[in-house]
């Protein structure tokens, strides 16, 4: 009997609509996937977790200054292989590379522009340019941006977002930056000039023991890993577990090495009014 018999189905096939790449991405704090055009209109900060992404020079400079109105320096400097350094890849194919995959020439971005119509003198670190490492050219362009601004008596930015310290492949050349530029510095606060100094996650080695911790107000984004050496490093060289957040943001305001963190949704903000308070 049809009553008792075995039902009948009917399958209904659906095609799985497919995603196209590269719509969401997953934050690397909370592991919470976000959707890309909600994460660019957050400032690249995870709505759920408030991880801070990195951010690129261009989209710091479109952060921070006044649309249209910065002017690059020093566009034509580009680094030299003074060591004819060998390796998996030599020198000048990785120049090559990242200049093909990031736009820029080097790793620092400098030059002049208004913040809320306040004129400053801007240089920048990209992290995505050999881990915006210190090599010749990026210590020259900063040292000439430092130079200027003392030259002119404006405010001094520069935003550290580099995880590389010196470039090894240009060896002692790489060194010396760290004190040309500190040198620089020292110039432009005898002449009584300010100099904000903002660090990003990560602002590692030859960066934070030179211009990255030099300024006269030192401001960082949330849970920036800050630091000269990693701490996987430090523990495996003292053989002892580190603090909890040790070289974030958080622990070194604590510990007195910053003045103060801040969120980048308030950072233009921020500045202005220490451009303001600073003279």
């Amino acid at each position: 009997m049809a009553l008792f018999g075995k039902p009948k189905y009917t399958i209904v096939r659906i095609k799985k609509k497919e995603i196209p790449d590269g719509v969401w991405t997953k934050c690397p704090e909370c592991s919470q996937p976000i959707y890309k055009n909600e994460l660019e209109n957050n400032l690249k900060v995870c709505p759920k977790c408030d991880y801070h992404f990195t951010l690129s020079a261009a989209e710091r400079i479109n952060l921070l200054l006044d649309q249209g109105t910065f002017k690059e320096y020093d566009t034509d400097l580009v680094s030299l292989d003074p060591l004819n350094f060998k390796g998996k890849k030599n020198y000048p194919e990785k120049l090559l590379q990242d200049q093909k995959t990031t736009g820029l020439k080097e790793a620092a971005v400098t030059g002049y522009g208004l913040l809320d119509k306040k004129p400053v003198i801007f240089g920048v670190t990209d992290s995505r340019f050999i881990m915006g490492s210190m090599g010749s050219v990026v210590g020259e362009k900063l040292a000439r941006a430092i130079e200027r601004a003392t030259e002119q008596k404006l405010p001094l930015l520069i935003v550290s977002g580099s995880g590389g310290g010196a470039r090894m492949q240009e060896g002692m050349f790489s060194l010396m930056q760290m004190a040309k530029t500190s040198a620089s510095l020292s110039y432009h606060h005898r002449a009584k000039l300010a100099y904000i100094s903002i660090l990003t996650n990560p602002t590692m080695a030859g960066v934070l023991a030179s211009f990255a911790a030099l300024g006269d107000v030192i401001i960082a984004e949330p849970k920036a890993l800050i630091g000269f050496t990693g701490p996987r490093v430090i523990e495996q060289t003292i053989r002892q577990k580190l603090p909890q957040g040790f070289q974030r943001s958080e622990f070194l305001l604590e510990h007195g090495l910053i003045d103060m963190i801040i969120h980048r949704k308030n950072l233009k903000s921020t500045l202005s009014q220490l451009l303001d308070y600073l003279g």
